[in-house]
C-alpha cells in the first residue's frame, strides 16, 4: 500500500490510509477468525471486504493506491470458505469497482476496459490460489489430526499397559483356584439353603467338563458333556439362573439321586462361558424368586474370581516351566561337571584295581563325593532361599552373602538404605537378579571382594552388585548367556527395571538395576 502511493497525497488518501493502518494494527493483535456455522465470523469477513472496497472507491477505483487491500480480503475469503465463496467475492469486487470506474473516470475507453479486465483477472486468480491453498491446508490438518489421534490412542494404550503392569506386580500370590472355589461354596451356604452343590468348569480345548468342587454329591473329576444332567446343559446354554421345581419329571434327574429341585446358573466372565453352578435340594419347589435373585447377583463376581484364578494358575505354570529350566541350568553348571568327574574317576580306579591297590584313590574319591554332596546341598539351599512376606530383600541378601563368604572366602559387604518394601513380586525378581550377579562373581570373576548396595525410597529402588574380578571386554556382556545375563535382563524387563553393566577388563564388574516406583 505504501509503495503504491505516488504524487501528492491529498486529504482523502491520507484519511483512508490512516483508517486502513489502524485496522491492520487491530487485526495484528486480534486476528480475523472464521467458523463454519458462525454468522458473526461471516459478517466480520464481509465487513473487512466492504471497508477495503470503500477505501478503493473513494481514492480512484482501479487507480487507487489501496487497490491491493482487496486482494487480502479475497485471500481471507478463500481460506475461510474455499473456491466457490472466494470466486463469488472476487467477481462481486471486480464488478463493484469496474462499473463506476468505467462510468466516472476520464481515461479512454480502451484503458478503462484494460484496467478493469486486468484487475478482475488478478482477483479471480487470487481467489483460485487461496481456495487451493485452503484445500492443501485442510488435508494437512486432517493428517495432523489423524496423527494426533493415533498418538493419543497409543498413549492411552501405553498408560493402560503400565497400569496393568503395576496391578500385575501387586497381585497376591494366593490366587489359588481351590481357595477361590472353597470360598465360593462357603459364601453360597450363607446366601442360599441347599443340600448339594457343584461348580463345573468347562474345558476350552474340548467337550469335557471338570467338577472343580462338590458339596453333598459325588461326581467324577472329568465329566463328558453328553453325560451332564439335562438342567446343567440347559443352564450352560442360557444367560440367567434357571429353577427346576421337580427333578423327578426331568429325564436323568439332577446331580444327586435324592435331589427333588434345583437351581442352575451359568458362569460368564469376559464374554465367555467358564462353567455352571448347580444347587439342589431334597424338597420339591424349594428354590424360588428370592434364591434366584440372590444367586444372580452373586454370579458375576464369582465368575470373575474363578476366571482370574484359572488364568493365574496358567501363568504360574509358565513361571514353573521357566524355573525348571533355571534349576536344570544350575544343576548342570554346578553339579553336572562334578558328577561327570566322579564317573571318570570310578572308571579309572576300576581299570587300575585289576593290577594294583587303589586304596588311596578310593579315599580321594570319597572326599570328592563328599564335596559333590556339599555342592548339592548348597545349590538346593540357594534355590530354596527366597524373599517372602516375613523376610525382606535385605535379610535374604545378608544370609546369602554370608554363605558365599563361608564357602569361597570372598570378602562380602552389604550396605542398604531402605524406607520401606516393594511389592513382593518385584522384590523377588530383584533378589534373583542379585543372586545371579553374586553367583557369577563366585564362579567366573576370580574376585576377592564383592559388595552389594540396596537403596529404596519413595521414588526409586536401586540394586548395585560390584566386584574386583577380571571383568570382560565392553559390549560382550549381552552375549554371555552362560553367565546368566540374558535371564537377568528378562527379569528386569518383567518388572520394568533398567539393568546396566559396567566392566573393565582386569578391573571388575558392576551390575546396576534401577526401578522407578
Amino acid at each position: 500500500m505504501v509503495a503504491a502511493l505516488r504524487g501528492p497525497i491529498h486529504g482523502g488518501v491520507a484519511g483512508w490510509g490512516v483508517a486502513l493502518v489502524v485496522y491492520a494494527l487491530y487485526r495484528t493483535f486480534w486476528p480475523l477468525s472464521y467458523y463454519e456455522d458462525s454468522r458473526v465470523s461471516l459478517l466480520a469477513l464481509l465487513a473487512e471486504l466492504v471497508l477495503t472496497l470503500m477505501a478503493v472507491a473513494a481514492t480512484g477505483y482501479w487507480n487507487s493506491p489501496f487497490v491491493f487491500t482487496i486482494i487480502s480480503a479475497v485471500i481471507a475469503a478463500g481460506f475461510a470458505r474455499g473456491f466457490g465463496f472466494a470466486l463469488e467475492l472476487a467477481a462481486a469486487c471486480a464488478l463493484a469497482v469496474s462499473i463506476p470506474y468505467c462510468l466516472v473516470t476520464s481515461a479512454s475507453r480502451t484503458a478503462r476496459l484494460q484496467d478493469s479486465a486486468q484487475w478482475s483477472a488478478e482477483l479471480v486468480l487470487v481467489a483460485l490460489v487461496a481456495g487451493y491453498a485452503r484445500r492443501l491446508f485442510g488435508e494437512a490438518e486432517v493428517r495432523h489430526s489423524l496423527a494426533l489421534d493415533r498418538i493419543s490412542r497409543l498413549a492411552e494404550a501405553n498408560a493402560l499397559l503400565s497400569s496393568l503392569h503395576r496391578v500385575a506386580q501387586s497381585l497376591p500370590a494366593s490366587l489359588d483356584l481351590n481357595e477361590i472355589l472353597g470360598s465360593t461354596v462357603n459364601r453360597l451356604h450363607e446366601l442360599v439353603d441347599f443340600d448339594a452343590a457343584a461348580v463345573l468348569l468347562c474345558d476350552e480345548a474340548g467337550p469335557t467338563w471338570t467338577a472343580a468342587i462338590t458339596d453333598g454329591v459325588r461326581l467324577d473329576r472329568d465329566v463328558d458333556e453328553g453325560r451332564l444332567p439335562q438342567p446343567v446343559r440347559a443352564a450352560a446354554e442360557g444367560a440367567r439362573p434357571q429353577t427346576v421345581p421337580n427333578l423327578v419329571n426331568v429325564p436323568g434327574g439332577g446331580l444327586a439321586p435324592l435331589s427333588r429341585s434345583g437351581l442352575y446358573a451359568p458362569l460368564w466372565a469376559r464374554g465367555r462361558l467358564i462353567g455352571v453352578v448347580a444347587l439342589e435340594h431334597h424338597s420339591s419347589a424349594h428354590f424360588g424368586h428370592p434364591e434366584t435373585r440372590v444367586l444372580d447377583g452373586f454370579l458375576e463376581p464369582a465368575a470373575l474370581a474363578i476366571d482370574n484364578a484359572r488364568w493365574f494358575a496358567r501363568l504360574r505354570t509358565v513361571g514353573a516351566d521357566e524355573e525348571r529350566t533355571r534349576i536344570a541350568r544350575e544343576l548342570h553348571d554346578r553339579i553336572g561337571q562334578s558328577l561327570a568327574y566322579v564317573a571318570f574317576e570310578l572308571d579309572r580306579i576300576l581299570r587300575r584295581s585289576q593290577q594294583e591297590l587303589v586304596h588311596d584313590d578310593l579315599m580321594q574319591l570319597r572326599q570328592d563325593v563328599r564335596s559333590v554332596v556339599g555342592e548339592v546341598r548348597e545349590t538346593l539351599y540357594d534355590m530354596r532361599t527366597d524373599v517372602t512376606e516375613g523376610r525382606d530383600l535385605v535379610s535374604t541378601l545378608d544370609t546369602f552373602l554370608q554363605r558365599v563368604h563361608e564357602r569361597t572366602g570372598l570378602e562380602v559387604t552389604l550396605r542398604h538404605e531402605d524406607e520401606g518394601r516393594l511389592p513382593l513380586p518385584q522384590e523377588r525378581e530383584l533378589w534373583r537378579i542379585a543372586q545371579e550377579a553374586i553367583t557369577n562373581v563366585e564362579r567366573h570373576a576370580g574376585a576377592t571382594t564383592v559388595s552389594v548396595q540396596w537403596t529404596c525410597d519413595e521414588e526409586r529402588a536401586v540394586l548395585v552388585v560390584a566386584d574386583d574380578g577380571r571383568g570382560f571386554p565392553p559390549g560382550k556382556a549381552g552375549r554371555m548367556d552362560s553367565y546368566g545375563i540374558v535371564g537377568m535382563r528378562e527379569r528386569a524387563d518383567a518388572i520394568g527395571a533398567l539393568l546396566e553393566f559396567e566392566s573393565t577388563e582386569g578391573r571388575g564388574t558392576t551390575v546396576r538395576c534401577q526401578l522407578q516406583r
